[in-house]
């Protein structure tokens, strides 16, 4: 086999493997979906470090609310949090939202 078949085999490869991973038919469209899920990637560690960061604040406001006498989860509250992301995100906002309550009890 030549250096070019070589090379050319190898970039077929390559390209395949590129269309496996993405679904893509064509090399823009291979392009156009690893820049998007690289930025997809990067939002994802974001939200990863604001649902931390989020955990954590709730654990200040739990042991606040439990040193003084209260309850560890505030009810009213969570609705308030429930009708807010269902507001702005429909039915799998709620879900979302249950979610991040669920992460941010009981961390006390």
């Amino acid at each position: 086999m030549t250096t070019a078949t070589a090379a050319t085999s190898a970039a077929a490869t390559t390209a395949a493997a590129a269309a496996d991973r993405t679904g893509a038919r064509t090399p823009e469209a291979v392009g156009t979906i690893e820049n998007a899920r690289e930025r997809i990637d990067a939002l994802d560690d974001r939200i990863i470090g604001l649902v931390q960061e989020r955990m954590a604040v709730s654990a200040v406001i739990q042991e606040a609310r439990i040193t003084s006498g209260g309850r560890r989860v505030n009810l009213s509250r969570e609705m308030e949090i429930l009708g807010h992301y269902s507001d702005a995100l429909g039915k799998p906002g709620t879900a979302l939202a249950m979610t991040l309550l669920e992460l941010c009890r009981g961390r006390v």
